[in-house]
């Protein structure tokens, strides 16, 4: 399938209809939109408490590629594509570890931690390392968050899409958190099915029981609708009742959202759980300590969102990130990150489970 073809498929497709079947399957239709949407995103790879020490790295797979994510120096992180510039071998097998150097394993290239090739054997007269440095990607690390672009992208063009965020994230105490639990969930489906599925609260009620044990029924179908809808606008005073005693304890409650046309769709919210819930929990009592600068458990969450595929819930005890990655065209990854306060030990301080 072309890309004329495809255009026809969006030519006739019915605004407020699912798209037809071959989005969801096509192999042409991912390679398309490998080049046309999902490479220029900045997409939230991990926390920096995962790599604390010079040397550690973990792997990031997203579409065809494997990328190579590593604490370079004490104050740097950095972002490689996994592979090697003598026969395109990958150069880590494993998934994660520590590394004084990355040495690939089909004829020893070897690299140091800013990626620049520090050994070849045997190259010949003529022949300059310096033209043969790992391929970097764009890295940007905001309050612990790291955020990776595989585009050539600048720190202006970050800063352009998330500068407001900080104060949010800093409250919340994002860059001094830990990670307590870190799960992977790959799922044999489209990443368009899989972040309509998070996106939507309509299945919330019947498919998440659990979860409406912490969020009112009202706050569930109003925070699922659009924000001029009857629902939204009938939940409003609670909504605003909830700020007003937030805010007087010094904690955030602005909202930001993008223009609905911004192809980016990125925003953050502030909202209270209902049902006299303090975290979300499935009881609805704290799980850690207060994280950040907040005062006392007010209620209620954060969403953030930085882009389709890059979302945390921060709660006022803990964080989680949800990172969604397109792997195939009916395989995407998902993994959940839940962050702590930092010095805390699991058992006592907090519980996983």
């Amino acid at each position: 399938m072309n890309a004329e073809q495809i255009s026809a498929l969006l030519d006739r497709q019915k605004p407020g209809f699912a798209l037809e079947q071959a989005f969801y399957v096509s192999r042409d239709i991912f390679d398309f939109e490998c080049e046309a949407i999902l490479r220029d995103n900045w997409y939230m790879a991990g926390h920096v408490s995962r790599i604390p020490e010079v040397g550690d790295y973990f792997l990031w797979e997203i579409m065809n590629e494997s990328i190579i994510v590593v604490r370079s120096s004490a104050s740097t992180v950095k972002a490689f594509f996994n592979v090697c510039r003598h026969k395109g071998s990958r150069v880590c097998l494993e998934a994660e570890g520590k590394k004084r150097m990355f040495t690939c394993p089909y004829h020893a290239w070897t690299y140091s931690l800013d990626g620049r090739l520090a050994n070849a054997r045997s190259m010949g007269a003529g022949f300059d390392p310096a033209d043969y440095f790992l391929f970097p990607c764009s890295v940007q690390v905001l309050c612990g968050l790291i955020f990776i672009n595989l585009s050539d992208k600048s720190q202006a063009d970050f800063e352009r899409l998330y500068g407001n965020y900080e104060p949010l994230l800093d409250f919340h105490g994002l860059a001094e958190a830990q990670v307590a639990a870190r799960d992977r969930y790959p799922t044999d489906a489209n990443w368009k099915l899989v972040l309509e599925n998070f996106f939507e609260c309509y299945h919330c009620a019947p498919a998440h029981p659990e979860y409406c044990r912490i969020h009112s029924p009202e706050a569930v179908l109003a925070m699922g609708s659009s924000p001029d809808s009857e629902l939204r606008q009938a939940y409003m005073p609670v909504i605003e009742a909830w700020r007003e005693r937030a805010s007087a304890l010094g904690h955030p409650v602005d909202n930001f959202g993008s223009a609905a046309a911004d192809p980016d769709y990125r925003g953050y919210i502030r909202a209270p759980l209902g049902n006299n819930s303090l975290s979300e929990t499935e009881d609805g009592k704290p799980a850690a300590p207060i994280m950040g600068k907040f005062r006392e458990f007010d209620g209620g969450h954060s969403t953030i969102v930085f882009n389709p595929f890059s979302w945390i819930l921060g709660m006022t005890d803990f964080a989680v990130m949800f990172r969604f990655t397109p792997t195939g065209s009916r395989k995407t990854d998902l993994e959940v990150t839940w962050l702590v306060g930092p010095g805390l030990e699991a058992g006592k301080d907090y519980d996983t489970d």
